[in-house]
């Protein structure tokens, strides 16, 4: 049996933190609560060693762009740019197919 897949998006955030990241978790925890209230949200993976990644999952590129915009949100990546980074990239991608295993 066949099933139907849905194409959607992630949105891939690498990064490298500053040594002084004074209220970077709880920002960090705010966002992702205002993220998963967003209309086309569909969850989120994150990790974090020298090089952080977070991995957010949306339904379109318009609820991306939505999420960009948000007020807040750029509250926060402002605040990235200036105290909490070192350096950032973002990719976006489209989800074509996935598989998993689980044991």
């Amino acid at each position: 049996m066949s099933t139907i897949f849905k194409p959607y998006y992630a949105v891939i955030f690498t990064s490298l933190k500053n040594e002084d990241d004074t209220g970077y978790t709880e920002m960090g925890q705010k966002m992702e609560q205002l993220a998963k209230e967003q209309p086309g949200f569909l969850g989120i993976e994150s990790a974090r060693n020298e090089i952080g990644i977070t991995v957010s999952y949306w339904e379109s590129l318009e609820a991306i762009a939505n999420w960009k915009n948000n007020r807040e949100h750029g509250i926060a990546q402002q605040k990235g740019r200036t105290d909490w980074y070192q350096w950032y990239d973002v990719k976006i991608c489209k989800v074509e197919r996935e598989y998993s295993h689980n044991k």
